[in-house]
């Protein structure tokens, strides 16, 4: 039976997708809480890895909020640089497999076309610079299984997101103001998590990109979230 260790499975909103997408596939899932291990500690990690047998460790665990690590960078770069440089020499020293979720927010937004793994970075943030800084500690440590699974907007049923938050706007009011100047691909985290597995099963290893298709502004996409829920509100 397989086995695998989510980081940000208990609460996280792509860590409990995983979860919840792996048990329905029959694997054996840990999912560890932040009193329960801390991530920090290279040596409890490892400990935790080996008691657990677990073959696939997935790191979904990350400073997310854009603006607020303009203000909080050293905590951004914690959380989206050096955590992943301790989980990817746990993995080293065990030989698990390491199944790290990174960003678009590596590039600087200005490409009219999808992005591939080959196009040139460029973050124009904080939170963009650390996590493409996380990339580059894993890639450094020539890690022999390794897939770093780059995304993006992320919506899912697990924990409140924009969606879940446009939608609970939308129930009590009549009209909302919603930006129109942020393009991007808006990802279902159950998506993403089956083809995070598929990957997985095929032993996929470097840099890809995982999102759904097409593209919205953060205005369209609200629009479409109330329209879908059936929600009488002017977006």
């Amino acid at each position: 039976m397989n086995t695998a260790i989510v980081l940000g499975g208990a609460t996280g909103l792509l860590g409990q997708a995983l979860r919840e997408t792996l048990l329905a596939q029959g694997w054996t899932v840990h999912a560890p809480k932040r009193n329960e291990l801390d991530l920090f500690n290279r040596a409890a990690v490892e400990a935790y890895c080996s008691s657990t047998h677990a073959t696939v460790l997935f790191n979904t665990v990350a400073h997310t909020g854009v603006d607020q690590a303009e203000d909080e960078p050293e905590a951004a770069d914690r959380l989206n640089r050096q955590l992943p440089f301790v989980l990817g020499q746990a993995a080293q020293t065990l030989g698990l497999y390491l199944v790290h979720y990174s960003t678009d927010f590596v590039f600087n937004g200005k490409k009219h076309t999808a992005y591939t793994p080959e196009d040139l970075t460029d973050p124009l943030s904080v939170y963009g610079r650390t996590k493409l800084h996380g990339e580059r500690e894993l890639q450094n440590l020539g890690l022999s299984h390794l897939l770093i699974i780059r995304t993006a907007w992320l919506f899912g049923p697990h924990k409140t997101n924009f969606v879940r938050r446009i939608l609970e706007l939308a129930a009590t009011r009549p009209e909302l103001g919603i930006v129109h100047d942020q393009v991007g691909s808006p990802t279902f985290t159950l998506d993403l998590a089956a083809h995070s597995l598929a990957l997985v099963e095929r032993q996929a290893t470097g840099i890809f990109h995982v999102a759904n298709a097409g593209q919205a502004s953060w205005c369209e996409l609200a629009a479409e979230a109330v329209q879908c829920a059936d929600i009488h509100c002017q977006v």
